[in-house]
């Protein structure tokens, strides 16, 4: 019996080591496969930044620019559709971006406009002299002066009135015998407007008037003083200028970019700096046909009855033109500026469907203060981009796929690579526009600028660097984009909206690091100012280090060829090379 339990007990030890020797080589290479699944899903799992996706690590943290936590990779930019960029929503929400619907609505383009009361030049008068003579008396001593027509306005002692009477006189007592004669002798008062009653007069108290009176011509107010007492004034000679103020012009500028929506007969809405309160309407009857080669401004022309006097010379005055440019009895659809991208030949915007996003090419109509009319390109319900278009672009472009600066998509190369490096975009997709010298002027300043902060920046100077940045974001905002044709002024507003921006966030930055990690970005602008205005006379050379932002790779200009590293500056001085030349 004892031998019997033995042999059961042995059989019941061998069963159960058995299972256990299976589960062991079993059960436990499963779980040690499933914890090298996990071991190997954590080493391929990569982290970036939401504001900032060119940041890559291969572990949470906080990112070295701005400090926010990281995301998982895989979170953004996954999508069946190659083109479509996905985003989480708490991306979108970090990174500020916002949309609106597209929708259609009457299509109005308001033109502000400046001018100054101007005198009614058909109702100016220049009262001259038809007497020579010196000045004895002046009725009227002050401009501003009303005066009303046949009123004495100076007396004139003329030697040659004396002479002209006297030879009157001898002619009156020949005149039977010498007709003629004293006819000629009359005639040559007459010419001096001296009337038929005072020649008579003269003729009968038999000797010479000595002092004539100057009447005025014409009602009005006096404008200008043109002599004083004593003075010797010759015949046709003017010595007041007189206006009637009854009726006045508002001459408003008008420069040439504004010159086609302007019109003979177009409506104004204005007011009067003097007046506060009142809005005044009018008609622009007249536009001047040439255009001051100084000012390069033309003048639009609105008359206005003044009876009362309250418009006076001068008066600064600010008026509304406000133009429908849509088709007649039809909608048009209009979006914000800031929704467009714009590269001199193409314009994009951004299409949010769902999570994603997917650029989509459009073109173009009349712009209308800070909105687009546009042609093609969009439907009335789709939802686009309007704030935070250009993160979303550098987004896009970082993962490879088509964006503004890549239509074709493509990853962006990276790596310290100092052989030859593929360009995002070629000069030949953008236009060159042409600008007047003052402009050119302007923006050679901010480029001379924008050199200086890069120069500081090689030199490790955050202070002088910091300063360039506000001093370019005061140049940037003091641009007069009246001077810009309206083909260079949509390229401006697009370029001087992330400069103003940039500027700002460089101006406003702590220290060396976080200055020279937004410098990339305001150096991609500039290089695509200069590239399409051309403002330098001097060759800029475009230089590339591939080391820069995170080892993306980053550009900057510089008027020299010798490479001076303003990434890295001190560390890595000449780490770089010549990416292209600018004529």
């Amino acid at each position: 019996m004892k031998a019997k339990n033995k042999k059961y007990l042995k059989t019941a030890g061998i069963l159960i080591i058995g299972i256990l020797l299976g589960w062991l080589l079993f059960g436990g290479d499963e779980k040690q496969e499933e914890n090298h699944d996990h071991a190997n899903a954590d080493i391929e799992q990569i982290w970036t930044c939401s504001m900032h996706p060119q940041i890559r690590r291969d572990e949470p943290g906080s990112c070295p620019i701005c400090g926010m936590d990281l995301i998982p990779l895989e979170s953004e930019g996954v999508s069946d559709d190659p083109n479509m960029y996905q985003m989480s929503e708490n991306a979108i929400k970090l990174a500020n971006i916002q949309t609106i619907i597209v929708g259609k609505g009457d299509a109005s383009k308001e033109i502000r406009l400046n001018g100054k009361v101007q005198v009614d030049e058909r109702h100016a008068y220049s009262q001259s002299t038809h007497i020579p003579g010196r000045i004895e008396q002046l009725a009227v001593n002050f401009t501003g002066e009303k005066v009303s027509r046949g009123q004495t306005l100076a007396i004139i002692y003329s030697p040659e009135l004396v002479t002209a009477q006297e030879e009157l006189l001898q002619a009156a007592s020949i005149k039977k015998s010498q007709p003629e004669l004293f006819e000629a002798a009359q005639e040559k008062l007459r010419n001096w407007k001296i009337s038929q009653a005072q020649i008579d007069k003269i003729i009968a108290n038999g000797k010479a008037i000595q002092r004539f009176s100057i009447h005025s011509d014409v009602n009005g107010i006096v404008t200008e003083k043109m002599v004083e007492l004593g003075d010797y004034v010759e015949r046709g000679m003017p010595i007041y200028q007189i206006s009637d103020l009854s009726k006045v012009w508002v001459l408003f500028d008008l420069y040439e970019s504004e010159l086609a929506w302007i019109r003979e007969g177009s409506e104004i809405e204005y007011t009067v700096k003097s007046l506060p309160g009142e809005t005044f309407t009018g008609k622009i009857s007249f536009i001047d046909p040439l255009i001051n080669s100084q000012t390069r401004v033309a003048s639009a022309r609105v008359e206005v009855s003044n009876k009362d006097g309250r418009l006076k010379p001068e008066m600064f005055a600010s008026g509304v033109v406000k133009n429908k440019i849509g088709k007649v009895d039809t909608q048009e659809i209009v979006i914000p500026k800031s929704a467009v991208l714009w590269t001199g030949k193409r314009s994009v915007v951004y299409i949010k469907e769902g999570s994603g996003f997917k650029i989509r090419e459009i073109t173009l109509g009349p712009a209308l203060g800070d909105a687009y009319i546009i042609q093609d390109g969009l439907e009335p319900g789709e939802e686009i981009v309007s704030n935070g278009t250009f993160t979303v672009d550098a987004a896009v472009q970082l993962s490879g796929r088509p964006s503004m600066m890549n239509p074709e998509g493509g990853a962006t190369s990276t790596g310290h690579n100092h052989g030859d490096m593929p360009m995002a975009q070629t000069d030949t997709e953008l236009t060159k526009i042409e600008l007047s010298k003052e402009v050119k002027s302007e923006l050679e300043n901010v480029v001379n600028h924008y050199i200086n902060m890069k120069d500081a920046l090689v030199k490790n100077d955050f202070e002088t660097a910091k300063k360039q940045a506000s001093t370019l974001n005061k140049l940037i905002q003091k641009m007069d984009q009246m001077k810009f044709t309206s083909e260079a002024k949509t390229g401006w507003d697009k370029i001087s909206l992330q400069l103003n921006t940039r500027s700002i966030q460089l101006s406003k930055a702590k220290d060396l690091e976080e200055i020279r990690s937004g410098f990339n970005t305001f150096s991609a602008e500039i290089i695509m100012l200069v590239t399409i205005f051309q403002p330098m006379e001097n060759i800029l050379y475009v230089q590339h280090c591939p080391m820069a932002d995170n080892e993306r790779g980053a550009d900057w200009l510089s008027l020299s060829p010798d490479v001076k590293n303003p990434y890295f500056g001190s560390v890595m001085l000449n780490c770089g090379e010549i990416k292209k030349q600018i004529k």
